[in-house]
């Protein structure tokens, strides 16, 4: 009877023990949960506190723009961006929204956060197209795109942008002639025509880099095809006459012999200067062909060679292109069958 007594006060400590121990586990917990509650709201995560003593002072519309638009002059335009956005949370629907909203695309531009430029253009012509500065808005959405290569690694490094990708050059070029089309009396209308050109004329330069590496490679339909494109869509820029260039050599390359003169007797007459002519009057067709070997491409030009010795191609033009040679035979065929006798013809050839 004593240890059945011993036994059921050790299993009722037991259990009041671990409830003990829980309730002062979730104390704990409820303990520490309110310690980060109270650091968290003393270090204010979210800056309510900063933003308040930032613009302490400041109650109406007008103050806030007044406060941007000394910061923007002032040429603190993470300040100026601060503020506009404030003025526009406190105020969305004030006489100084839609001022705010424009005067932040420039601030963003200035502040070199461009595709932050390109969205608050966006936005501020979805909201308001018929405001006055709309034509505004456009143009410096396409001014967020457009770069001129005249940064400051331009003028110690020989960058040549017209490689790189011409992605935001096109999307640039977009922009500007929309504006030119929606408002061609604006008075941006002159700057972003200017820009257009140097665009236009670094895409058609795009397109013959493109086509020389497919020359390069031999892949000398697709350097064609990109050649033809330059000479039919960028009429007027220094590119045409390399897109001939280029059209030229791979037309002799695809022994087209007959087109190969078309084209450079249109060189001839547009382009007499271009080096790929030669003092007779001849196309001066290239010899050898960069191809990098595997030293030369793991030590960045320092060891071993850039280029193939051997000819790309023959440097010599054929007598006749393959499709004339085609016609010429047809031709001795047909002298041939007209020569054949009745009786030769009925006898397939088996009594002449």
């Amino acid at each position: 009877m004593g240890l059945k007594v011993t036994l059921c006060l050790n299993i009722g400590l037991s259990r009041w023990s671990h409830r003990v121990k829980d309730v002062i586990k979730k104390v704990w917990k409820l303990l520490l949960l309110l310690t980060m509650g109270t650091l968290l709201g003393g270090c204010n995560l979210f800056g309510d506190d900063d933003d308040d003593d930032e613009f302490a002072g400041l109650s109406t519309e007008a103050q806030f723009y007044e406060r941007a638009l000394d910061q923007l002059n002032g040429q603190n335009f993470r300040g100026a961006i601060s503020t506009y956005q404030a003025l526009e949370t406190r105020f969305p629907f004030g006489r100084f929204a839609a001022q705010a909203q424009i005067e932040i695309v420039f601030a963003y531009y200035q502040n070199d956060d461009t595709e932050a430029a390109r969205a608050a253009a966006d936005r501020f012509i979805r909201l308001h197209p018929d405001d006055d500065n709309i034509d505004y808005a456009y143009y410096m959405k396409g001014l967020s795109s457009f770069t001129d290569g005249g940064g400051i690694f331009s003028r110690f490094l020989p960058i040549d942008h017209t490689k790189r990708d011409p992605g935001r050059a096109q999307e640039s070029f977009n922009d500007f002639a929309q504006l030119l089309a929606l408002y061609p009396d604006s008075p941006y209308s002159g700057d972003a025509r200017s820009r257009m050109i140097y665009l236009r004329n670094n895409l058609a330069e795009y397109e013959v880099h493109v086509a020389e590496y497919y020359v390069e490679r031999r892949a000398y339909i697709a350097a064609l095809r990109r050649a033809q494109y330059v000479v039919e869509n960028f009429q007027e820029t220094p590119a045409v006459a390399d897109g001939v260039a280029i059209m030229v050599e791979c037309y002799l390359r695809l022994g087209l012999n007959e087109l190969a003169d078309t084209s450079l007797a249109l060189l001839r007459e547009n382009y007499p200067e271009h080096a790929s002519i030669g003092d007779d009057g001849g196309y001066i067709i290239r010899s050898e062909i960069t191809n990098p070997s595997l030293l030369y491409t793991v030590t960045f030009g320092l060891v071993g060679d850039n280029a193939v010795d051997p000819p790309l191609a023959p440097t010599r033009r054929p007598s006749t292109s393959g499709s004339q040679q085609i016609i010429n035979d047809q031709q001795d065929i047909d002298v041939e069958e007209e020569g054949r006798s009745f009786l030769d013809i009925i006898t397939l050839g088996v009594l002449n």
